[in-house]
């Protein structure tokens, strides 16, 4: 049976994918600003109910934080902040997808600030499996591109590549500033429990900090978001439970490893697209597919 984390991390995949079509839907009604908000004002009251259920129904107490706990969360939620809107401002340059794949050059800095910070690094064979995974990422991007050097050009250095380049450096240095606050934590519940405070204490603190910021910079998204409430309900319910299988194996496995395995979220992506639009893939998207697989199962079979 495959390992916790890897089983967390899929689902995770899953229901981002569908959390970030919501959320890119909900543009047409609310600014950036606006839609970047509703991820964690809604998913605030679902994590804490997930922490509730950890707590009272399994008989644990809850974790006791420290300074290192505070400083990393805040370090990871401001992160996760910003790498949100400068993702959703990238799909203004660039279709769903492809913003999407240029996101998934997080594994590589992942790996970097895993070093920096908590002095882990991955393992050699690790290491080729997530190089492999992103050049497969990589070919998916341009698999509906003319692949010329002018076109290429504008693919990798227009300002949409800059935007999902930035956003993917952010939700790395928020990945691993997760797991360093969760991981500081004492706690006599494991992993889920560690991962179910850190998640409830994010939220609530991206919550906060949004909603003053709204209030104070754009009050009128406040009411837009209040019109927007159902499906702004359902983007919470699929985030929180997203962030719970995220937090919950990046509290297990190191962060590069994780995010490398969450590439799967472009080929559900892909497979949406195939299902509901009827779009058909040409050799180079397959070609690009089956690198990234080979990358995955190279990761998997090395941790």
């Amino acid at each position: 049976m495959p390992e916790p984390w890897i089983l967390l991390t899929v689902a995770a995949a899953f229901l981002q994918n569908i959390r970030s079509a919501l959320q890119k839907d909900l543009k047409t009604r609310l600014s950036n600003t606006g839609a970047t908000y509703v991820r964690f004002a809604f998913g605030a009251p679902f994590a804490l109910v997930y922490l509730l259920v950890l707590t009272v129904g399994l008989d644990h107490s809850l974790p006791k934080p420290g300074g290192t706990f505070f400083f990393y969360g805040a370090l990871g939620g401001i992160g996760q902040v910003l790498a949100t809107a400068t993702l959703l401002h990238a799909f203004s340059f660039r279709n769903f997808a492809v913003s999407t794949a240029y996101r998934k050059t997080e594994p590589l800095q992942a790996a970097a600030f895993s070093v920096a910070i908590l002095g882990e690094s991955v393992g050699e064979l690790a290491g080729i499996g997530i190089l492999v995974s992103v050049v497969g990422v990589l070919l998916l991007t341009v698999s509906r591109q003319d692949v010329t050097r002018r076109p290429l050009r504008n693919i990798f250095l227009d300002r949409g590549a800059g935007l999902g380049m930035l956003s993917a450096a952010l939700f790395a240095l928020a990945g691993v500033s997760y797991r360093a606050a969760s991981l500081s934590l004492l706690s006599d519940g494991g992993a889920f429990l560690r991962a179910g405070f850190t998640l409830s204490c994010v939220l609530v603190f991206q919550a906060v900090i949004m909603t003053l910021f709204l209030a104070l910079r754009e009050p009128g998204q406040l009411r837009r978001v209040g019109r927007a409430w159902r499906p702004s309900l359902w983007v919470g319910i699929c985030g929180a439970a997203a962030s719970v299988g995220w937090f919950t194996a990046m509290t297990l496995q190191n962060v590069a490893y994780v995010t490398a395995l969450g590439q799967v979220e472009l080929l559900f992506a892909m497979a949406a697209s195939w299902i509901f639009f009827r779009e058909r893939s040409n050799r180079l998207e397959l070609a690009g597919m089956a690198v990234m697989l080979v990358g995955i199962v190279i990761l998997i079979l090395e941790s």
